[in-house]
């Protein structure tokens, strides 16, 4: 059903190129950046209770923050596309409330944010925002889309910092991201030049210049770096080609664990990662 869904509205785009190009191009940019909102379950709403929650708007956008612990050193959470907070639950439970402030927030149309829509640029300029808000930070903690956006801000504001940083599972080409759109609505290629217009007209940039490997080849930040071989969604290469760029990483692989790595073996070394390398900075 999803995929019969998929390709009548990739008809409906292909035949809307050639009779108002214009409105296929904006309107086929914003179903590629239109995600799914999954709702909160009460467990989710649980266990999010226990944060200190507050908002902050961004471009007009509700962000809802949450704040965990009263610690010195601060810990931001960025989750995924189509997540939203409650993804970092084990992580939050496993890091010490007396050492870190553990902040989260939930991205543009994820979660309880407003918003219908999210791309890396606007994802990257939350983040850097939130950054800014909080000050100092001790470690970013990122997955999936969260990484790719995290390593963009870096890249675009080079007054941004974090002494340390993980990313998880990153995607590393939004011309990747762009090819699979293009192949799972079955678009024609008249259509989808229109939509990389539209794209290189909002942005002022070209989908081939979004590589995470080339963003984080400027970081000189302690990082690590956790890719399954068998990420079905974001290939581990993206990951290897970051490790290779960024010359203070340490890259880990992992097998069977998939796009999410929800596995407490990942947990555990992302902790040891965040504890050892706190207590590195006060030696």
């Amino acid at each position: 059903m999803k995929n019969i869904i998929l390709h009548l509205l990739g008809r409906c785009l292909n035949i809307l190129s050639y009779i108002a190009p214009g409105k296929a191009a904006k309107l086929g940019f914003s179903i590629f950046c239109y995600p799914y909102r999954p709702p909160l379950s009460a467990k989710h709403k649980s266990f999010l209770a226990t944060a200190e929650k507050s908002t902050f708007v961004y471009k007009g956008i509700s962000i809802q923050t949450y704040r965990w612990g009263s610690g010195p050193k601060n810990v931001l959470l960025l989750h995924g596309w189509q997540s939203h907070t409650y993804r970092w639950k084990r992580y939050i439970e496993s890091l010490s409330k007396t050492d870190f402030t553990i902040h989260a927030f939930d991205a543009p149309g994820h979660g309880l944010s407003s918003g219908r829509f999210l791309h890396v640029p606007l994802y990257s300029e939350v983040i850097a925002n939130f950054i800014t808000r909080i000050g100092s930070i001790e470690t970013i903690i990122s997955h999936s889309i969260g990484s790719f956006a995290l390593l963009y801000a870096f890249h675009q504001h080079q007054h941004l910092s974090s002494k340390n940083v993980v990313s998880l599972a990153s995607p590393g080409e939004v011309q990747e991201f762009l090819d699979l759109y293009k192949k799972s609505l079955k678009l024609s290629t008249r259509c989808m030049n229109l939509i990389t217009i539209r794209f290189e007209q909002l942005f002022q940039k070209s989908p081939r210049d979004f590589s995470a490997h080339i963003f984080a080849s400027s970081l000189n930040t302690p990082g690590l770096i956790i890719h399954d071989e068998e990420d079905g969604e974001a290939p581990v290469a993206h990951s290897r080609r970051i490790h290779a760029a960024w010359l203070n990483s340490t890259f880990i692989m992992t097998r069977g664990l998939g796009h999410n790595l929800r596995s407490e073996d990942v947990v555990k070394e992302v902790i040891k990662f965040v504890n050892q390398r706190s207590a590195a900075v006060f030696c």
